[in-house]
Formats: C-alpha cells, structure tokens, sequence
C-alpha cells in the first residue's frame, strides 16, 4: 500500500483547483492561491515526483463516438487462481469497449465498465469476449443510465472549506486534457 504524502493547505487548494480545470496556467493558479508562479510550478512539480498527480488524461464522450451505451459488467472467474488473473485483466483492457477493471472481494471478482454501441453490441461483448473464455464461470449485467462526476479528491480531513483553501467544488469534476505550454498539463502525459 503506498505510503500518503503529508500536503499543506497551498498543495490542497492547487489539487483542488487541477482537478476542476488542469488546463489552468501557472500564473492563473497562483493568482487564485496567492502565491508566484514559480512557487506554483515547483509545489505541482513536488505533487508529480511524490506520486500524488499521476498524470493528465483526455476525457471523450462515449455517445459521440457511436458508444451510446454504457454496462457494469460483476464477472466471476473459476478458478481464481493467479496464472489467470494476468491474462483475464491484459485481455479485458486490451478491448475497445472496456472503459476500467476492478479487482473486487465477494462474490464477484471484477467490475468491468463497458461502452458499447447498442444491446445487441453489448450481448456479442458478453457471449463472446466473457463467457466464451472457460474460466469466466458468470456475468452479471447492469445498464448505466446515467453517471456523474464527483468533487475532487483530497485527502481525509476536516471538511470546511477553510481546510482546503476553497469552498465546495464547482464544475462537473476534473476537467482533463493536454494543458497549454505555460500550464501544468503541459509537462507530461499520463
């Protein structure tokens, strides 16, 4: 398990406020927080080194792009062994339609987030790319018909506004996308 990173009420409200639009420049921050750009580069330079920001990541639109609907996928795995668990997960994410892939406890051993045309796209994804595999032992099937964003992440703590530098988070969750060049998304993808 890794290790948390201590962060200050200016590394709080920087995470805050990357979350909300990490296309926000160096110099916008630090009007915001208060503090020079330069102090604002090197507190988000500390927060990647740290592990703390993993990098930046385009959001699409999965009905835009002919994915219109959306299924949680409870996938039972007999046996669950190790040598399995390897392959199972390569193969899952290594399908178009596959969004993220859980490793769970209970009964079930992984949630799979799908996106895919339409049912009979989605019935071809489980008869064929799950349960024809001998060791998928069942998969349980639940539509999405609706998800939101929540607020940004932060560490567990007092949860005034005071504590995190800023009042509760706007916007419909972190906006991501490759940053201009002045910009903290400019520096590395993830």
């Amino acid at each position: 398990m890794a290790e948390s990173v201590v962060l200050d009420p200016v590394d709080l409200r920087l995470l805050r406020l990357l979350q909300n639009d990490a296309r926000t420049t160096y110099r916008d921050l630090a009007a915001q927080i208060g503090v020079a750009p330069s102090t604002c580069l090197d507190r988000v330079t500390r927060l990647r080194r740290s592990g703390v920001i993993l990098g930046h990541q385009l959001r699409l639109d999965p009905a835009k792009l002919g994915r219109g609907l959306e299924a949680l996928l409870s996938v039972q795995v007999r046996p669950h062994r190790r040598e399995l668990v390897g392959p199972f997960v390569e193969r899952i994410r290594a399908m178009p339609e596959s969004r993220t892939v859980f490793h769970l406890t209970g009964p079930d051993d992984y949630l799979v987030h799908v996106a895919v045309a339409d049912m009979a796209d989605l019935q071809r994804l489980v008869l064929d790319e799950f349960t024809a595999h001998r060791e998928v032992a069942r998969v349980e099937t639940r539509l999405i018909f609706q998800q939101w964003d929540c607020g940004p992440l932060l560490p567990p703590g007092p949860r005034s506004g005071a504590a995190a530098g800023a009042g509760p988070a706007t916007g419909h969750g972190p906006a991501v996308g490759a940053g201009p060049a002045t910009g903290p998304g400019a520096a590395e993808s993830g």
